[in-house]
């Protein structure tokens, strides 16, 4: 008896110091880490907003190109249609994508790009873009989705997207390859400082639709992007929300054609996102921008771009034929 005391001690013992079915040993963390495992802070879930295009400019400094075309808001900081056109801000015209290519932070070359883009837009047809013509984002583009699911583990952070099934990977605490083959979305590597995830790309494929924004805004192979992610309170959270809602369309959260509701009236943890962006081969000078996002909540949609060639009332470059082969 005494001897199978001992025994079960021992397995009660062992038992104890592993991880729970299912669960992985947390790495210890690196010299990119700023604490251990313990102190890495939770994105995980789906986190929304019901703003468009999304990016807000940051409080200094300069910020992205944004749209010339103006429209009335629809929707107030709580949700509700505004009583009355005339009591509603004059903002970014969803339905007319034409960018300012005035911005100081454009070379000549790509301020020709983004008046052209606007043209065709001015001429009543949508300008091409990854979004209509079924592409790859890439980054910063994808960010205007207006939903996005953050999947953490140890090694690697995933970012799922709400349009056309878009995925990112993000390898932590390493570095870029010496010999990297671009690719639409570029490489990712990230790492933890402090209570902020920093995610930085570079290595990005060029085509014929690769842009930063929806204006049209052309990036080059040198494009560079770090992502600043931070979970916020809500007064911290609030001069972000009022630059959003000064700049871009709202839609009605609580019907938000994606699937996703988003509450106005969310006053917990909000997550922010600061990111800048630089290209010597584009921009004058590196620029930011800021977006924020509150939890939401309802069914994750199935929203394929290539199922609907003409979707936005443009003809995509999806691959097709003459004949049914079957």
């Amino acid at each position: 008896m005494h001897g199978q005391c001992n025994f079960l001690s021992l397995v009660i013992l062992v038992a104890a110091a592993l991880p729970a079915w299912g669960q992985e040993l947390a790495p210890a963390a690196g010299p990119a880490n700023s604490g251990n495992a313990a102190s890495v802070p939770d994105f995980s879930g789906i986190w929304g907003r019901y703003s468009f295009p999304g990016l807000a400019t940051p409080r200094s400094g300069l910020g992205p190109v944004v749209n010339k075309s103006r429209r009335r808001q629809s929707f107030d900081d709580n949700g509700r249609p505004f009583a009355g056109a005339e009591n509603a801000p004059l903002v970014s015209n969803n339905t007319q994508l034409v960018g300012d290519y005035t911005n100081p932070i454009l070379q000549p070359w790509a301020a020709k790009v983004v008046k052209e883009h606007g043209e065709i837009e001015l001429g009543g047809w949508p300008a091409p873009n990854p979004s209509n013509q079924c592409w790859p984002s890439g980054v910063p583009y994808v960010l205007w989705n207006l939903g996005m699911q953050m999947l953490q583990q140890p090694d690697k952070i995933t970012i799922l997207y709400v349009f056309d099934h878009e995925v990112r990977q993000v390898r932590l605490n390493q570095s870029h390859p010496a010999q990297l083959m671009p690719s639409w979305y570029g490489d990712s590597v990230g790492h933890y400082e402090g209570d902020t995830l920093v995610i930085d790309t570079v290595g990005f494929k060029v085509g014929p639709f690769s842009m930063v924004d929806h204006y049209g805004t052309p990036h080059t192979g040198a494009l560079h992007v770090v992502e600043r992610y931070r979970l916020i309170d809500y007064e911290a959270a609030k001069d972000a929300l009022a630059s959003d809602a000064k700049e871009n369309f709202r839609f009605n959260p609580r019907a938000n054609d994606y699937g996703l509701v988003v509450d106005p009236t969310f006053r917990g943890r909000h997550l922010n996102l600061e990111l800048t962006v630089e290209d010597n081969g584009v921009f004058t000078m590196p620029w930011s921008a800021t977006i924020t996002y509150r939890p939401a909540s309802g069914e994750w949609p199935e929203f394929v771009c290539a199922q609907n060639p003409d979707e936005f009332l443009r003809k995509s470059a999806v691959p097709n034929a003459d004949k049914p082969d079957f």
